[in-house]
């Protein structure tokens, strides 16, 4: 049973929050995420992709200088570059395997 706090959380998110919610509980609670995450840092490190953006790290710490960066300036930098580079059959690939997942523990 939920807290009544938690109750009145849960009613004030929206329906798509809830379901986001649910199912990243049920990835958690199952281990999945944890299979999906490992996954992920496999594909990711195969196609390069941790390279480029080690690379491209580098490149921003050498034109700001780094003593003028900061993590969070870094981060700010690099992640719209590191969504665009996960190759697409990455993505799809991933999407599957949630999927069925889901299908498979559906209640």
């Amino acid at each position: 049973m939920l807290s009544c706090s938690l109750q009145v959380a849960w009613k004030t998110m929206s329906k798509e929050s809830r379901m986001k919610a649910t199912i990243n509980q049920k990835l958690t609670e199952m281990g999945e995420r944890e299979r999906l995450k490992e996954l992920l840092r496999a594909k990711l490190t195969e196609c390069g992709w941790k390279d480029q953006m080690k690379a491209h790290c580098k490149e921003v710490i050498k034109e700001k200088g780094l003593e003028h960066v900061t993590v969070e300036d870094l981060m700010v930098e690099i992640t719209p570059k590191g969504r665009a580079l996960v190759p697409d059959s990455v993505k799809k690939e991933l999407l599957h395997r949630i999927r069925a997942f889901l299908a498979q523990h559906a209640t």
